[in-house]
């Protein structure tokens, strides 16, 4: 006897590309979302990067201002520490852990057809 599965395989073929179809959409879907999500944490890494790379140009030249004059400007230390704030702001934002459920909805997708699978062949 022909295990069910093929007898739909071989008489309604369209029923199982729409089937592919809905899979290959819902991993479409689910990898875009993830894609942003490393895209976005790529950018937070570059402007930590660039940030801390200003911050220390700007602190080098406020501690060579510094010395050469004798007095202590307020400026000297809050524009550096703009720069500095963004880093670690820029910081949090690209430790942040990728998202768990990454691919989840697929994964039941894949189970409940698994099971079905099954109870089609416990019957047959």
């Amino acid at each position: 006897m022909v295990h069910p599965i093929f007898s739909v395989l071989i008489t309604k073929p369209e029923l199982v590309m729409e089937h592919v179809a809905g899979y290959a959409s819902l991993m479409r879907e689910e990898a875009s979302s993830v894609g942003k999500e490393v895209a976005k944490r790529a950018v937070a890494w570059a402007a930590t990067l660039f940030c801390l790379l200003v911050f220390l140009i700007l602190a080098g030249v406020a501690a060579m201002l510094g010395a050469m004059h004798a007095e202590f400007h307020w400026a000297l230390v809050v524009v550096p520490g703009i720069t500095l704030a963004l880093a670690v702001g820029a910081f949090m934002v690209a430790r942040k852990p990728l998202p768990e459920k990454a691919f989840a909805e697929l994964k039941q997708q894949l189970d409940a057809d698994a099971q079905a699978l099954r109870a089609i062949s416990a019957r047959s």
